[in-house]
């Protein structure tokens, strides 16, 4: 067997773990008594016009509903998000001929991943950072190589950054909104970022899933700031739908090379098996695109969450967008204070895998619910170490 597959599947990811002993909690005491913050699912339902979009394609002939589609997407769904992107962000952001359409995020990065690297190739991630990026990275033959964010804005520390570029840097990838800190990227940042990675023609892979869950200011459309960026989006997040898997790849019309760089982004799809983005799903998106999320409902989650902690005397970064909470842990060890309230039945991401110490990860697209019945179990964990 591949003894880098083994060793993925051995020991699993520390979200989806945590997220599965929640779920056995759960089936042995009730529901109600577990504070799963764990994932990032979204518990706002999706859109009506989602529902009405899958009821309309239902009506459609088998093999047109459920048939092959070409491998990058259908024409008509491909051009759709571009008419979108470029409402949006000026008529040049994008054509159809310029997206790749995946199955969700994970797709899009592994993608981007294997179109760009050779063996050795590094690739910046700015913690903290999602801990699948080092997953794909190292699978797609690369190193991963972190650079913590500033630790009194959480934006890219763009000093740091460039003394972290060597001559195997290939790409950095910018998160922003971020999971898990919440933090929107300025563009003034993001400036400084393009003009120090500009001289290396490094290839900036702007992983963008929460863009339209922000709760103030603007997320900064990154191909207007720098050329060489890959854009990559997922609908799990802004219509409700993880499970589903759909989402694209943008080689935007500017970038340098951009055929060959196209070319490489649909051979890499091809290899990894990422071909024919589900045919139904795509159908629905292409009538939902603009169907704006449900923000109000998460930002309200937010408030409720922050009020129990504030209560308690907890600290924590308050996010501009994305739906998590950084918190920091009431002690050094990260990983102990998440076991610790795993005995309250509170379920939070210890901070390690993410590549910084001493934080973890609340989810607040939980239930409203959820969050109110929590607050015993948020005073309990504080008065443990007092």
């Amino acid at each position: 067997m591949n003894e880098q597959s083994y060793a993925y599947g051995a020991t699993k990811s520390s979200i989806r773990e945590l997220a599965a002993y929640a779920a056995a909690r759960k089936a042995e005491i009730g529901a109600e008594n577990v504070f799963d913050f764990s994932l990032g699912n979204p518990s706002i339902p999706a859109p009506d016009e989602v529902r009405m979009a899958i009821t309309r394609a239902l009506t459609l002939p088998a093999t047109q509903l459920h048939g092959y589609t070409p491998a990058a997407g259908l024409p008509d769904v491909r051009a759709a998000i571009a008419a979108s992107l470029c409402r949006r962000f000026g008529d040049d952001a994008a054509t159809a001929s310029d997206l790749y359409l995946t199955c969700g995020a994970a797709a899009c990065l592994s993608i981007c991943l294997n179109a760009l690297l050779n063996p050795g190739d590094e690739v910046i991630v700015i913690a903290p950072y999602f801990p699948e990026y080092r997953v794909w990275i190292e699978t797609a033959g690369g190193v991963c190589v972190e650079v913590r964010a500033d630790e009194a804005t959480s934006q890219p520390d763009v000093a740091a950054i460039a003394a972290a570029i060597t001559p195997r840097t290939r790409a950095i990838i910018v998160n922003s909104p971020n999971n898990p800190t919440g933090a929107v990227y300025s563009a003034e940042v993001l400036g400084q970022l393009a003009a120090a990675l500009a001289p290396h023609d490094i290839v900036l892979i702007a992983d963008e899933p929460y863009r339209e869950l922000l709760y103030s200011g603007t997320v900064p459309w990154i191909p207007s700031l720098y050329n060489r960026t890959l854009v990559c989006y997922s609908y799990s997040k802004s219509l409700s739908l993880p499970g589903e898997r759909i989402g694209w790849v943008l080689v935007p019309p500017a970038f340098p090379e951009h055929d060959r760089m196209f070319a490489a982004v649909a051979g890499a799809g091809r290899k990894l098996g990422f071909v024919c983005a589900p045919a139904l799903f795509q159908r629905v998106i292409a009538e939902c695109i603009d169907v704006p999320s449900n923000v109000a409902a998460y930002e309200e989650n937010l408030h409720a969450l922050t009020a129990i902690l504030d209560a308690c005397g907890y600290e924590y970064i308050m996010p501009q967008g994305a739906f998590y909470l950084w918190i920091r842990a009431l002690e050094p060890d990260a990983r102990a204070f998440s076991e610790r309230a795993k005995s309250l039945e509170l379920m939070l991401v210890a901070s390690d895998s993410f590549g910084v110490p001493g934080w973890v990860r609340a989810g607040t697209c939980v239930s409203r619910d959820t969050i109110d019945r929590s607050a015993p179990a948020w005073e309990a964990l504080a008065a443990s170490y007092r």
